[in-house]
C-alpha cells in the first residue's frame, strides 16, 4: 500500500542544495558575464518595486504638501525670492565671465567645454553592500547614458557610471574605496590623486609631498587630466593636512563637496562629442572671422584719399639710399 503523503528529501539536504546553487551563481555573476543579460531583464522588474516601495514616500509628501499652513508657505515663498535675486546677480557676473574666457580660449586656439549638457536624474535605490558605495538612477542606456558618464550634484561631483541597463543605471561614487579621481587645488593649481576611503565623508590625497603648498579649507577641482571627469567642478574641501617629519609624503584629508548621502535629484553630464582637432579648427575659424570683421572696420578709416602724394614723397628716398 503506497502512502498518503510521499516523503521528500531533508530540510538541510534542501538547504544545502541552495546554498551551494547561490554560490555558484554568485561565482559565475561575478567572473563572466552570462547572466547580464539576465540582469537587465531582471531590472525591468525591479524598476516597478522601485515605484511601489517609493510610493507610500511620494503619498506622504503630496498629503504634507497639501495640508501646509499658508505662513510657512509665504516665508518659504519670500526666503526663495531673496535666493532668486542673488542667484541671478551671480549668473550676471558668471555669464560675463563664461564669455570672456571663451574670447580667451578662441584667441589662444584652444578648446572650452562651457555649457555641458546635462539632464535630471533621481535616485531610486542604494547598493546594501556595506563595503561598496554605489547607487542607482532612474536612467539607462535608453535615454542615452553610458558608462563612465560623469554624475554630481548641486554642490559638486558625485561619481560616474560604472553599470548600465535599459531604464536603470549604477553609480560609483567618489568615496568607493576602488575609485581615484584628479584633481588640483583651486588656489594653485597644485595636482593630486582624491581616492575613495570607504568613508563617505571622507576622501584622502595621495602621494603629496610633505613640503606642497596645500593647507586646510583649500578647495580641490576636477583637473580633467583623467579625461573622464571635465575640469572645473568642485570635488573636496581639505579638512586636515598632518606633516611628519619622517615621512616623505604629508597625510591629506578632504570632505566631499557633494552630499553624497542625502542628494536625490543629480546631473548627467554630457560632454562634448567633437575631437580636439574640430575644436581647434572652430576655434581657429571664429578667430580669422573677428580679425576679418575687425580688419574690414579699420581699413577704410586709415586709408587716406590722396594718393599721388606717395610717390613724390617716396622719390627722395630712393634717392638717397643710391647715393
Amino acid at each position: 500500500m503506497k502512502p498518503l503523503f510521499t516523503k521528500g528529501p531533508s530540510l538541510g539536504v534542501r538547504l544545502l542544495v541552495l546554498v551551494v546553487l547561490s554560490v555558484a551563481l554568485m561565482v559565475v555573476d561575478a567572473r563572466f558575464t552570462v547572466l547580464k543579460p539576465v540582469r537587465s531583464q531582471m531590472s525591468l522588474v525591479l524598476m516597478q518595486s522601485y515605484w511601489i516601495t517609493d510610493l507610500p514616500q511620494r503619498l506622504f509628501q503630496g498629503v504634507a504638501s497639501q495640508f501646509g499652513s499658508r505662513t510657512e508657505l509665504v516665508a518659504e515663498n519670500e526666503k526663495l525670492k531673496t535666493e532668486n535675486i542673488l542667484l541671478q546677480g551671480r549668473m550676471q557676473k558668471l555669464a560675463a565671465l563664461t564669455e570672456q574666457n571663451v574670447r580667451l580660449r578662441e584667441l589662444l586656439n584652444s578648446s572650452a567645454l562651457v555649457n555641458e549638457k546635462v539632464e535630471v536624474a533621481e535616485l531610486i535605490g542604494m547598493d546594501p553592500n556595506p563595503f561598496t558605495h554605489r547607487i542607482i538612477i532612474n536612467k539607462g542606456e535608453r535615454d542615452g547614458v553610458v558608462l563612465g558618464q560623469p554624475v554630481l550634484d548641486a554642490r559638486g561631483l558625485m561619481g560616474q557610471v560604472v553599470e548600465l541597463m535599459p531604464y536603470t543605471s549604477r553609480v560609483l561614487l567618489l568615496t568607493d574605496t576602488t575609485h581615484s579621481i584628479p584633481v588640483q587645488v583651486n588656489r594653485n593649481g597644485l595636482r593630486a590623486i582624491a581616492s575613495g576611503t570607504g568613508n563617505p565623508e571622507r576622501l584622502e590625497l595621495r602621494h603629496v609631498a610633505d613640503t606642497a603648498d596645500i593647507k586646510e579649507g583649500d578647495l580641490l577641482v576636477s583637473s580633467g587630466l583623467g579625461q573622464r571627469f571635465p575640469a572645473g567642478y568642485p570635488v573636496a574641501t581639505v579638512k586636515e593636512v598632518i606633516h611628519d617629519s619622517g615621512q616623505p609624503f604629508a597625510i591629506v584629508r578632504a570632505v566631499p563637496t557633494a552630499a553624497l548621502n542625502r542628494s536625490r535629484y543629480l546631473l548627467l553630464v554630457f560632454s562634448d562629442s567633437r575631437t580636439p582637432e574640430e575644436r581647434a579648427n572652430e576655434a581657429a575659424q571664429a578667430q580669422d572671422a573677428e580679425q576679418g570683421a575687425a580688419g574690414s572696420a579699420i581699413i577704410p578709416a586709415t586709408v587716406p584719399k590722396p594718393a599721388a602724394a606717395t610717390p613724390a614723397a617716396a622719390a627722395p628716398a630712393t634717392t638717397r639710399e643710391r647715393q
